[in-house]
């Protein structure tokens, strides 16, 4: 469940990062595959960082999703999204040159 939500929350991030950054923009399809991406790889790399394994484990033990990892999962998906949203920008404009 938790995997879900952090790839929404890339997606959102993504997009949300085009929309600010608007050089380094994908397009809204391009901005969501790579924010989808980088919620997935963003949502596992700082919850293993942040301790969100053991909560994760226990809430899906318990049968339930408890609003910290809810909030944690939302937070690391949006940001691994918009930063490899962004990176991935960066490399675009780089070759385009």
């Amino acid at each position: 469940m938790e995997l879900i939500i952090q790839l929404i929350a890339g997606a959102v991030g993504g997009n949300a990062a085009g929309g600010l950054l608007k050089n380094l923009n994908l397009g809204m399809l391009g901005n969501s595959l790579s924010g989808i991406v980088g919620g997935g790889l963003g949502g596992t790399l700082l919850g293993g960082l942040l301790g969100g394994g053991a909560a994760a484990t226990d809430a899906a033990v318990g049968g339930g999703l408890d609003i910290g990892s809810l909030i944690g999962s939302v937070a690391s998906g949006g940001v691994g999204g918009g930063i490899v949203m962004a990176v991935v920008g960066m490399i675009k404009n780089a070759m385009a040159k």
